[in-house]
C-alpha cells in the first residue's frame, strides 16, 4: 500500500499547526497567571545563537505553506516576520492553515518526481524531487522548529505534554 504526497503533507502541518496553536494559548494563559511579561516568552531561547520562540514560531508556518504550495504547483505566499505577540503568531497560523486548507489532494498527489529548487540561482542552490523534498527537508525543517517552540515553552515551565505537541488525529 502507497500513501499519496497529499496524505503525507497537508493533514500532518494541518494537525501540528492546530496543536501549536494550542501550546501557544497555553503559553500565554501561563504568563498572565504569572503575571510574566509575554515577550519574554516570545524571545526566549534554548541557546544565545539559537532563534527566539517567535522566529521559531514563524518558520514552522513558512515550511507549512511553502511545502504544500511548492508541491501544488502554486506560488508560496510572502508573509512579513513582524509578530511580536501571541494574538500576531495566532493570526499567522490561521493565515497558514487557510492556505494549505485551500490546497487539494488532486494538486498535490503525484508531485513525487517533481523538481523543486531551493535558493535559486545562489551558490546554495539544490535540486530535489518532490518526494525528497518533502520527506527528507521539508517535513524534518518543520518539525524541528514545532519542537523547538514546544521546547522553549515546556523550559519555561508552561504545562504542556505529548498530547499538547500532537494534538488530534
Amino acid at each position: 500500500m502507497s500513501i499519496s504526497m497529499y496524505t503525507a503533507s497537508v493533514p500532518v502541518f494541518k494537525q501540528l499547526l492546530t496543536a501549536l496553536s494550542d501550546v501557544l494559548s497555553k503559553a500565554e494563559a501561563h504568563a498572565q497567571a504569572r503575571k510574566i511579561d509575554p515577550a519574554v516568552l516570545l524571545q526566549t531561547r534554548l541557546y544565545p545563537d539559537m532563534f527566539p520562540l517567535v522566529r521559531q514560531v514563524q518558520i514552522a508556518c513558512d515550511f507549512a505553506k511553502s511545502v504544500p504550495a511548492r508541491l501544488a504547483g502554486v506560488d508560496v505566499p510572502v508573509y512579513e516576520d513582524n509578530e511580536q505577540s501571541f494574538a500576531e503568531l495566532q493570526a499567522r497560523i490561521t493565515k497558514t492553515l487557510a492556505l494549505i486548507n485551500g490546497l487539494n489532494a488532486e494538486q498535490i498527489n503525484g508531485s513525487e518526481a517533481l523538481e523543486i529548487v531551493l535558493r535559486p540561482g545562489t551558490p546554495k542552490e539544490k535540486k530535489l524531487d518532490g518526494q525528497t523534498y518533502l520527506l527528507s527537508y521539508g517535513l524534518p525543517q518543520f518539525f524541528f522548529h514545532i519542537t523547538t517552540t514546544y521546547a522553549l515553552l515546556r523550559h519555561n515551565g508552561v504545562e504542556i505534554g505529548k498530547r499538547d505537541f500532537m494534538g488530534a488525529f
